[in-house]
């Protein structure tokens, strides 16, 4: 006779049947078993109902359903595959908040908000009461297709880059449950989402004296500031007295204000670099300190003293000016990918513009910022192709021997040296002896 081999709530349970051992059996048995696997890792499974005249049916009575696994057994010992029994671990609510409590200490106060809105907005509410054992792989992706059709800020949708930040979240949280409760890794085999490039839109040197020559002047030292050294917002609306060093034309950035608050910790490691003075950045702060009151220690500030706000900046000063000059709409962080851009046309070193951004590598300059290049120069490859012209106008002169020099008569050898002469004296030419 067939009967059930299961494991629920950490307990091996074993329910008889009346059906000999045939195919036909086999398979009305096994769509009971799929049936009870399912309910099992949904959390739905109700054994009374399922087995009402079982004495485990008593032993379960009362108690929420919990996660286990099916198998298949018949008479004669035979065993159909089943995955190992899922062992009892805490919900997805309860864990999350022990493991952000034990990440908080290497995360910025910024990004800890950040992940307790994320957690509260998208992943509490679907995996909250669950138990993280019981989170398959295919509980992800139903997940991420739901959080894929969810509106965006600006778009009908959210980006990939959003959906890839909630889910790698996710993926940290639960991928620590998997290797603490010894539970298999649902994020196995799942892949980040294809995304499109940052949406990186530099403003041309022309736009960004439209913009510092027309903007109100308490706010021109501010986007000169901005537009020249490639500072996040939060580092230059952070940006103290303290940290600018005129001695030595360097700002320190130390310390970023966001969300209403200081930190003294950077973005990255690399963020936290001193940014040479241009000379009209240079200029832009003195002017700024001799405007300064003394009792202020930010550099930028509005008049009750305090940090410009983000936000306000954006909305009543950068964008309404923005339409006065007819330019597009883009985001005042464009200034530091300005900033990348035009250094890179300049000719400046691409390791040099790294550090001066704060990147850990070139990497970001060549993949994101290098393709405007060409736009701001309107000179790419044709200087090779003068270099190619330019030799293939002028040929050399064919080498002699000592043995032709002596054959040659006097007015010709008088001819050739002239002619050698000649073209030594051109620029970029080198002396051939």
């Amino acid at each position: 006779m067939l009967y059930l081999d299961f494991f629920y709530r950490g307990v091996r349970c074993r329910e008889q049947t009346t059906l000999p051992d045939t195919a036909e059996n086999r398979r009305r048995v096994q769509t009971l078993m799929n049936r009870i696997s399912k309910e099992i890792k949904q959390g739905l499974f109700d054994y009374s109902a399922t087995f009402p005249g079982s004495t485990k049916a008593a032993q379960f009575a009362g108690l929420p359903a919990a996660v286990g696994n099916v198998a298949l057994t018949t008479a004669r010992g035979n065993f159909l595959p089943a995955a190992p029994a899922i062992p009892d671990t805490p919900s997805f609510s309860d864990f999350s908040v022990t493991w952000r409590k034990e990440m908080a200490p290497q995360w910025r106060r910024q990004h800890r908000d950040s992940v307790d809105a994320t957690f509260d907005a998208h992943l509490l509410a679907e995996f909250g009461d669950r138990p993280v054992g019981s989170i398959t792989k295919a509980d992800v992706l139903t997940f991420r297709a739901r959080l894929a059709e969810l509106p965006g800020r600006s778009s009908q949708k959210l980006s990939p880059t959003t959906v890839n930040r909630t889910m790698g979240l996710l993926r940290q949280c639960l991928t620590e449950a998997s290797e603490r409760f010894g539970t298999p890794d649902p994020f196995k085999g799942v892949r980040r989402l294809k995304g499109r490039r940052p949406d990186v839109k530099p403003f041309s040197l022309e736009e960004v004296e439209k913009v510092r020559t027309t903007i109100r002047p308490d706010y021109r030292n501010y986007v000169t500031c901005r537009f020249f050294t490639g500072m996040r917002t939060g580092e230059i609306n952070g940006l103290k007295w303290k940290y600018v060093d005129f001695e030595h034309e360097v700002i320190k950035v130390r310390e970023v204000f966001s969300a209403g608050e200081a930190e003294e910790n950077a973005k990255t490691e690399s963020s936290i670099r001193d940014i040479p003075m241009l000379p009209m950045v240079k200029e832009a702060l003195r002017q700024q300190w001799e405007e300064r009151d003394p009792d202020v220690e930010y550099v930028f500030c509005s008049r009750a003293g305090n940090p410009i706000d983000a936000h306000n900046f954006a909305n009543r000063i950068w964008y309404p000016l923005l339409r006065y000059l007819e330019l597009e709409k883009r985001r005042p962080y464009q200034t530091r990918h300005t900033t990348a851009t035009l250094m890179l046309a300049s000719g400046e070193n691409p390791e040099w513009i790294a550090r001066l951004m704060g990147h850990t590598n070139t990497q970001m300059l060549f993949t994101v910022y290098s393709r405007f290049v060409p736009n701001l120069t309107r000179q790419d490859g044709l200087a090779f192709a003068g270099l190619l012209s330019r030799q293939s106008a002028t040929p050399s002169e064919p080498r002699l021997t000592a043995k032709d020099i002596d054959e040659l008569d006097p007015e010709d050898l008088r001819e050739l040296l002239k002619r050698q002469i000649a073209s030594n004296k051109e620029p970029g030419r080198r002396a051939r002896s």
